[in-house]
This record gives structure tokens, C-alpha cells and sequence, in this order.
């Protein structure tokens, strides 16, 4: 019996762990991107549903504090409410996934609504373009007085790592978080979450609300085909070297 030459069997300690450990971490991957291809089908799914029911009352303020995201995100409401004249807080926007009605960028128009009883609910009241970012230079058709407001449920935005600081002093942010906004501006006391409006449309048409539909991507399964694969070539080429070593030909 012929044993491996103690050279060659130290040298093909090193690369079979690297490749083992290259050919989990692909693996890996690959599964990561099935569980992602899972909660995104149900992700479509259940905002689908929600968007398609009919508007249902507004919470009310008592029960605010005990709502849960998982449940009222993209639920679509109804209520009437009062805008303060002239309040407003702008963000940032380069496009949204949910109104591909809206291209370029400009700014989402997040303005306070005032509840019956006082409370206030940031409602993001469309998409107004760049060079309008001034009210002055929009066209007219501001709502005033008790307007009856249709809209959806979202809930404040996660500052990622490369999401830029808000510009406080020039009101542009770039974060949809109306309790933060609220806070600059004193409008008190506000809603945890906000509404993105659907209706009813300014006379005017500045800023532009409009319905949310569904265009998520999801692109998980050929992700992780990409993975599994390339597991599957780095294991060829890990058996290739081997067969050659072992022969004495590596």
C-alpha cells in the first residue's frame, strides 16, 4: 500500500480547509437567498391584500401606543382631518418602489393634519418636483378647513449607513420619520406613524398624491442559483487539484 508522501499530505491540509469553508459560506448564501425569496412572496403578498381593502377608520389615539408595524403597515384608512395652513416638512425622494407614477427626484410634501380632538397625523401628501420645492411657486389649491383624507398606514424609515444627516434649517430631510419632524416643528401631540395620501388630489395637482402598488423585485431564486453554482464550481475545482495532487501531477 502506497501511502501520500508526507510533503504532498501537508500540503493538502490548507486548501481542502479553504475550500470546505469557501464551499459552506456559498452555501450559505444560497439558503439565505431562499428564506429571503420566502419573506418577500409573503411580503408581496400581504401588502397586496391590504392595499386592495377598502379604507378603514384611523385608529384612534388611545390605542397608538399599543399598534404594532407588522399589522397596520399598508393598511389603507379614512378619516377627516384639518391641514395647518402653511406647515410643511419636505423629503428627499430619488423614486419610491410603491409609485412608479413618480420618476426623478424631488421631494415627498409631509404635512400635519389635525384630528378631532387635537392630535396631530403627518400626511404625506404626494410628490412635488425639485423646482417647486418653494409653496409660492406651485399652483394654487391648497385644502382648507376639514378635508376627508384617504390614505395608507406606514411607519417611520430606518436610517441606513449611507442615509444622509436632515437639513433642519432648510426643512429637507431625507428620512420619513414624522415623529423626528414633528419634534423640529413643534407639532404636537403626533401620530407614531404617518399616511401616505391617495386622495382626495389638489386642485392644483402639487404635491401629487396617488395609490401604492406592489413592484418589489424579487430576484432571491436566481441569487441563489448564482450561489449554489458557484459552490458547485469551487467544489469541481478543489476535486480537479486534488485528483492532479494526489497523482503527483499538482
Amino acid at each position: 500500500m502506497n501511502d501520500l508522501h508526507p510533503t504532498r499530505r501537508r500540503g493538502i491540509f490548507e486548501p481542502t480547509l479553504f475550500a470546505l469553508v469557501g464551499i459552506a459560506i456559498l452555501i450559505g448564501l444560497g439558503i439565505w437567498q431562499l428564506d429571503r425569496k420566502v419573506w418577500k412572496e409573503h411580503l408581496i403578498a400581504t401588502v397586496t391584500e391590504r392595499l386592495t381593502q377598502a379604507p378603514q377608520d384611523l385608529p384612534p389615539r388611545a390605542d397608538w401606543s399599543h399598534l404594532v408595524q407588522a399589522d397596520t403597515e399598508f393598511r389603507r384608512v379614512a378619516f377627516p382631518a384639518e391641514f395647518l395652513d402653511g406647515e410643511e416638512a419636505l423629503v428627499y425622494s430619488a423614486g419610491s418602489a410603491f409609485r412608479p407614477d413618480v420618476t426623478g427626484a424631488g421631494y415627498w410634501a409631509f404635512a400635519p393634519a389635525r384630528l378631532a380632538g387635537g392630535s396631530i397625523v403627518l400626511v404625506d401628501r404626494g410628490f412635488v418636483p425639485l423646482d417647486q420645492k418653494d409653496p409660492a411657486s406651485r399652483p394654487p389649491g391648497a385644502p382648507h378647513g376639514i378635508v376627508d383624507i384617504v390614505g395608507v398606514i406606514r411607519w417611520p424609515e430606518t436610517r441606513g449607513l449611507f442615509t444622509p444627516a436632515d437639513d433642519v434649517k432648510t426643512n429637507v430631510w431625507y428620512l420619513r420619520d414624522p415623529v423626528a419632524m414633528a419634534a423640529a416643528h413643534k407639532w404636537t401631540p403626533v401620530a407614531p406613524f404617518y399616511i401616505e395620501q391617495e386622495s382626495p388630489v389638489p386642485a392644483g395637482g402639487v404635491p401629487k398624491p396617488g395609490k401604492l402598488t406592489v413592484a418589489l423585485p424579487d430576484n432571491h431564486l436566481q441569487y441563489a442559483i448564482t450561489w449554489f453554482g458557484l459552490a458547485l464550481g469551487l467544489a469541481g475545482v478543489y476535486v480537479t487539484w486534488l485528483a492532479r495532487r494526489i497523482g503527483g501531477r499538482g
